[in-house]
C-alpha cells in the first residue's frame, strides 16, 4: 500500500519506519523543514533505540516532504502528530485539526484518514465535520486507533503488539485498515470511532490512577512502618488484582501521556457537567508526589540553601534524549529555586538548552557530579548507573545520602555505607 504518515515527531517516525519495515511504501508529512532534513538525512528527530538503522534499512520504502500536495497517491493518511501539551497538561487539539485540514485537500477521494494523535473523544467527528464542508462529494472516510508506544521501546511495540485498538463506521474502512496492518498483526479490536478514542482515554486515566493509588499507600507505608513493596507484592497475589497489575511505589507519572488523557475526561466532565471527583483528584495527588524527593531532602539536610544535590539522569526515560516534561528536570528546577547548586550527569545529555544551563551544573561523568555534592537523586534509572562503583564514587561526597524512588540501585547501595531512601520504605 502507499501510505502517507502525517505528523513526525515519535509517533509518527517510528509509524513511518515501521510501515516499511512492513512493505508499505510511506510518504512522510510534516511542516517542520528541519525534521525532513534529519530524516532525509537519515537521522530521527528524536532518540529511539533501533529508530535509525530502521530508517536507514527501509530507505528506499520512505520519502519525507513538507509538501501536501505529494500525498495525492496515498491509499491511507496516518495522523501521528505528538499532540502538544502546555505545563498545565492542555493539549492543543487545534494545532492537529488544523494540520489535518491542511491536508484533507490533497487526498485521493476513497483514502482512509486513520487518527492516531492523543485527541479528546470527537475528534474525529470534528474531522468529518471539516471534511464534509470543505469537499461534500468525497468518499473520504475516517478511523480512530489510538497510538499505544512507548519511549525506549516503540519499535518492538509498534511490530508486535499484543492487540490494536481501531474504531470505524463501516466495513470498507475495516477492510482497508485490515489491509494496512495485515504484515504486522491480526489482532485487531474493532469498535466505534467514539470507543476507541475514548479507550485510549480510559487506559491512560487508568494508568494514572493507578500511580498514584500506589504513591499515596507509599506515602502512609513510610510514616506507620510498612514497605510499599512488600504492600505491592500482597496487592498483586490478590486474584482479583493480578502480578501484572500497574501498581508499584516509586516516582510520579511524568510527561504529557497520561496527564493529557486525565485532563481530556476532567474537561469533558466539566462540559456534560458530571461530576467526576476520582478523575480530578489523580492530577493533585500525582503533582504532590512529585515532590517527594525535596520533601525528603529537607527531612534528611534541613535548608536546602547552600547545599549541592546531585541528580543523576536528566531525561524524560532511560534509552532517549528528550528532556520535555522531564520529571528529572523539574526536580532540579525546584531544587534551584530553593537555593541548592544542581550538579548533574546524563549519559544522551551534551549540551543543556540555554533556559537548564543556568540551573544545572552539567559533568562528564556519575562520579563528578558526586564530588562535593550533600546528596544524591536517582532520577532517571540508566542501565549505565548499574556499573559505577558506588563505594568509590561515594567517598568524597560531604554525606552520604542517595534518594532512589523506585529503588533501582537498591542492590548496589546496599554495600555502600550510605543512607538509602526509596517511596515506601518506613522512615
Amino acid at each position: 500500500m502507499i501510505v502517507a504518515v502525517q505528523g513526525l515527531w515519535h509517533l509518527g517516525s517510528v509509524t513511518a519506519a515501521c510501515l516499511a519495515a512492513a512493505g508499505h511504501q510511506v510518504i512522510g508529512l510534516d511542516t517542520d523543514a528541519a525534521t525532513i532534513d534529519g530524516l532525509r538525512a537519515g537521522k530521527a528527530p528524536i532518540a529511539e533505540p533501533g529508530l535509525d538503522e530502521l530508517i536507514a534499512a527501509n530507505a528506499a520504502r520512505l520519502t519525507y516532504t513538507t509538501d501536501a500536495s505529494a500525498i495525492a497517491p496515498a491509499e491511507v493518511l496516518w495522523v501521528t502528530y505528538d499532540t502538544p501539551v502546555d505545563a498545565d497538561d492542555r493539549a492543543d487539539v487545534d494545532f492537529v485539526l488544523a494540520r489535518v485540514a491542511e491536508a484533507l485537500p490533497h487526498l485521493r477521494a476513497d483514502a482512509v484518514v486513520l487518527v492516531s494523535s492523543q485527541l479528546p473523544v470527537g475528534s474525529t467527528a470534528r474531522l468529518e465535520a471539516m471534511l464534509q464542508a470543505a469537499r461534500p462529494d468525497t468518499q473520504i472516510r475516517f478511523a480512530a486507533s489510538p497510538e499505544n508506544l512507548r519511549l525506549g521501546k516503540a519499535i518492538a511495540v509498534f511490530s508486535d503488539p499484543d492487540r490494536v485498538v481501531v474504531g470505524v463506521r463501516d466495513t470498507a474502512t475495516r477492510a482497508r485498515i485490515t489491509e494496512l496492518l495485515a504484515p504486522i498483526t491480526a489482532k485487531i479490536e474493532w469498535m466505534s470511532v467514539e470507543s476507541a478514542e475514548m479507550t485510549k482515554h480510559a487506559i491512560n486515566a487508568f494508568l494514572a490512577l493507578s500511580v498514584t493509588f500506589a504513591n499515596e499507600l507509599a506515602t502512609v507505608c513510610e510514616r506507620v512502618g510498612a514497605d510499599a513493596k512488600e504492600v505491592e507484592r500482597g496487592l498483586k497475589t490478590e486474584f482479583r488484582i493480578g502480578p501484572r497489575a500497574y501498581l508499584a511505589p516509586g516516582g510520579a507519572f511524568a510527561g504529557g501521556t497520561l496527564a493529557r488523557d486525565v485532563a481530556f475526561l476532567t474537561a469533558i466532565g466539566a462540559d456534560k457537567q458530571l461530576a467526576l471527583p476520582l478523575l480530578g483528584a489523580v492530577r493533585p495527588s500525582n503533582e504532590w508526589h512529585k515532590k517527594w524527593a525535596q520533601r525528603r531532602l529537607v527531612d534528611r539536610l534541613g535548608a536546602l540553601a547552600g547545599k549541592t544535590i546531585a541528580v543523576w539522569g536528566l531525561t524524560y526515560k532511560p534509552g532517549t534524549d528528550t528532556l520535555r516534561r522531564s520529571a528529572a528536570v523539574e526536580l532540579c528546577r525546584d531544587l534551584a529555586d530553593a537555593g541548592a547548586t544542581v550538579t548533574a550527569w546524563d549519559p544522551a545529555v551534551r549540551t543543556l538548552p540555554e533556559e537548564l544551563a543556568g540551573i544545572i551544573s552539567l559533568q562528564a561523568s556519575p562520579e563528578a557530579a558526586l564530588r562535593v555534592a550533600s546528596a544524591l537523586v536517582i532520577a532517571t534509572e540508566w542501565p549505565e548507573l548499574r556499573r559505577v562503583d558506588l563505594a568509590a564514587a561515594f567517598a568524597p561526597m560531604q554525606r552520604r545520602l542517595v534518594l532512589d524512588a523506585n529503588r533501582f540501585l537498591a542492590a548496589q547501595v546496599a554495600g555502600a555505607d550510605a543512607e538509602y531512601l526509596a517511596v515506601g520504605v518506613p522512615a
